[in-house]
């Protein structure tokens, strides 16, 4: 972990398991194909605490314009995610202008999605003691008091050494490099 992630890198940590009725590794499956077939794929989500325009692309641009790699780390987790497995049509950047979605990329049952340009798995620890929230009101609240209760996903600063071995840490089971524009509304035609 300490050569992928370090003191000031910027890090989406999310909870995924299945998602609109479909199991984790059929979603891993097909993101990796999307990825071979279009050049990128679209990581779906729901949900506010990582709104597209006024938290995921300010955080991840503020980072990316210093030279750095946003990386989307996911926990596996259980889950009973059964909304309609629905496809997304178009994508937008800003909520505005609408654009197709490449018949190569199927993103379902969400609002929103990550632009994600690859997609590893791992067994790695990520201690959210070792970071803070960087964007929003909570901003600068320490990432392992924010991730509680029914907080799936967050906008994380690194702000200390990461020691894959600490046994605070919690299971990172994927990894993805995030591309611009980081994240984007969904909408069905």
């Amino acid at each position: 972990m300490t050569d992928l992630i370090e003191p000031g890198d910027a890090v989406l940590y999310m909870k995924v398991g299945t998602h609109a009725s479909e199991p984790l590794d059929k979603i891993i499956e097909r993101k990796r194909q999307e990825i071979r077939d279009a050049g990128y794929s679209l990581w779906g989500y729901g949900g506010n605490t990582c709104h597209p325009r006024t938290m995921v692309q300010p955080f991840a641009s503020a980072h990316a314009d210093s030279g750095r790699v946003i990386r989307l780390c996911m926990q596996p987790m259980q889950s009973n995610h059964f909304a309609d497995p629905v496809r997304a049509d178009e994508y937008s950047v800003d909520g505005k202008v609408w654009v197709p979605i490449p018949e190569a990329i199927n993103v379902v049952g969400s609002r929103y999605a990550l632009r994600i340009r690859s997609l590893d798995e791992v067994d790695l620890k990520l201690d959210l003691e070792k970071t803070t929230v960087g964007v929003g009101r909570n901003k600068g609240k320490s990432g392992r008091a924010y991730i509680q209760g029914r907080v799936d996903k967050a906008c994380l600063d690194v702000v200390d050494h990461i020691d894959e071995d600490d046994e605070q840490g919690i299971h990172i089971g994927l990894i993805a490099e995030m591309e611009a524009p980081f994240a984007v509304f969904l909408r069905n035609t």
